[in-house]
């Protein structure tokens, strides 16, 4: 959530920075809103006042011996519009809310402007497309040749966007998550853990996915939402929790299913595995001082990159435009790793600097030694990585002519030295 005193502050460059992130921002309504909140804020002071000053009265003619039945219908008629006033307020603050909880971050001066996709730039690239002696097949050409993706059998028990692995490639998939988690555990220094898939509605506001994106969530019958990404659990972790300052930063990663019933795409990457209902990350999260989130943004992008760079899979990273960046980000970079199977990149990690966006709708707070006042603490999150977009560029560039797999050396030791998959 955006600094409200940006809004009341600086409300016509807020609202040209969110502007170049494709957001309209009416100014005119947040204006009339801030005036309306003012008056009944003062409203309310005037009139609490008021009572006390006749409150007093009831006291001072009691002790005269005076009637001070004037003074108790006065303190009722004040009380009757107090009331009233604080109900006006209150309607005002949850409009104020409203705006604010929709309202998406503002980026970095130093993020591109631009609209979409289109407008992203590339930062570097790692490796190089590996060239074949034969054509490439497509995961789900692979999958079919060697029966291990079934998305038949999954669409009996589930419908469409999901898929049943079986055989070496399940296991593929599950060794491919233990060595994020080795990795980042025993090399990069983040703190596992297992989280809970169903959380509730204050969590998912938390960390930015309600209001703005409750159309793509999956809600069960008593109010439970499924984690669209383990972000959602690790950083409401700390919640409502002010922190000292040699507590940061705090590094958390989970391997944990993910949910989404992908609003928005219908007709896209519906062959396959590349866009699911339920699909497996590993996630990295960090809670850090305001002026430790640039740096970490770019380590915690190292780490994904690391994955990629051990399994010797092609990789570019690019930074998101201000148009193409998510909600709660102040600047992202997207990893997207070569499949020759589409002969393009496709993203399989995305890194995010959130700054104090999520912290403050969480309430996630610390203190500096000697400092009375508790600061926002800023939040990350990354993908390191995406399972399942792994397990599709493993299959595809390491695949052999005839539709067998080599398993990447990093991996071997996981299957007992086997080199291949048939």
């Amino acid at each position: 959530m955006l600094d409200p005193q940006l809004l009341r502050n600086d409300i016509e460059a807020t609202a040209k920075a969110l502007a170049t992130r494709g957001y309209h921002l009416d100014v005119e309504a947040w204006n009339e809103l801030e005036k309306n909140r003012k008056h009944f804020q003062v409203l309310q002071e005037k009139l609490q006042n008021q009572r006390t000053v006749v409150s007093k009265s009831i006291g001072q003619a009691k002790a005269k011996g005076e009637d001070a039945q004037p003074f108790f219908d006065q303190v009722k008629e004040i009380g009757q519009e107090l009331d009233e006033a604080k109900k006006q307020f209150e309607a005002i603050q949850k409009e104020v809310a409203k705006i604010t909880l929709y309202t998406p971050n503002l980026a970095q001066s130093d993020v591109p402007v631009g609209k979409d996709e289109e407008d992203n730039v590339e930062v570097r690239k790692w490796g190089t497309p590996t060239e074949f002696s034969f054509k490439p097949k497509d995961h789900v050409d692979l999958g079919i040749k060697n029966s291990w993706l079934d998305s038949e059998s999954a669409a009996k028990l589930s419908g469409s966007r999901f898929t049943v692995l079986g055989g070496s490639i399940a296991k593929l998939q599950r060794v491919l998550a233990q060595f994020m988690l080795n990795t980042h555990t025993e090399k990069n220094g983040y703190h596992e853990h297992y989280v809970p898939f169903l959380v509730n509605d204050v969590a998912m506001t938390g960390s930015g996915q309600l209001p703005k994106f409750a159309d793509d969530a999956f809600i069960t019958t008593d109010d439970k939402y499924l984690i669209p990404t383990a972000e959602v659990p690790l950083t409401n972790l700390y919640a409502g929790t002010i922190l000292k300052d040699s507590d940061l930063p705090i590094k958390m990663t989970a391997h944990t299913p993910c949910f989404r019933k992908e609003a928005g795409s219908y007709g896209k990457d519906t062959r396959g595995m590349i866009r699911q209902h339920q699909f497996e990350k590993v996630e990295m999260v960090q809670i850090v001082h305001p002026n430790e989130s640039n740096q970490a943004l770019e380590d915690m992008t190292a780490c994904a990159e690391g994955i990629l760079k051990a399994l010797e899979i092609p990789f570019r990273t690019i930074v998101l435009c201000t148009g193409d960046m998510g909600f709660g980000a102040a600047k992202t970079y997207d990893i997207e790793v070569w499949l020759p199977g589409e002969n393009q990149y496709r993203e399989i990690s995305s890194c995010s600097n959130c700054e104090d966006f999520q912290a403050r709708r969480m309430q996630t707070r610390f203190r500096e030694e000697g400092v009375k006042k508790p600061q926002l603490c800023h939040t990350l999150n990354g993908s390191g990585l995406a399972v399942g977009r792994c397990l599709i560029a493993v299959m595809e560039n390491y695949q052999n002519e005839h539709g067998s797999i080599r398993i990447p050396k990093i991996l071997q030791p996981y299957f007992g030295g086997l080199e291949v998959l048939s």
